[in-house]
């Protein structure tokens, strides 16, 4: 049993399991019914996602800087107890099924699941490789 980050909207892996989008918004264009045929996410979590505030301030700048930046306000919104309590759903569902989360991001190295893998790992979470 493992968790997986994965790119939404992308074909599933064979043993992926249940897709949770942890993306601030639905995706653009697709009714409700067609988010999960689409391979976008069978359950929406924003918990999980970074605040319009954050998103807002790393895409005006887009630079290394604004990268770290945007990473350490991630890192700080996650450790709010709602977020960190989810984390720990998550890190301890890892080890009895599979599942995954994502995001839309063409590029993880860009992106909150970059981070957010990274934070699933400190809660304890079995990856998939």
């Amino acid at each position: 049993m493992s968790l997986r980050v994965v790119r939404l909207g992308t074909r599933r892996s064979p043993g992926e399991g249940l897709r949770i989008g942890t993306v601030r918004r639905p995706p653009r264009g697709v009714r409700k019914e067609q988010i999960a045929a689409r391979d976008f996410y069978d359950v929406w979590f924003p918990l999980l996602a970074p605040s319009v505030e954050t998103m807002t301030a790393f895409r005006a700048e887009m630079t290394d800087r604004a990268w770290r930046k945007f990473v350490r306000a991630y890192r700080k919104e996650m450790s709010r107890p709602d977020a960190s309590h989810a984390l720990d759903l998550l890190a301890a569902l890892s080890g009895h099924t599979d599942f995954s989360v994502g995001c839309y991001c063409e590029d993880e190295n860009r992106c909150h699941r970059f981070v957010l893998r990274a934070l699933l790992e400190e809660h304890g979470a079995t990856m998939a490789r």
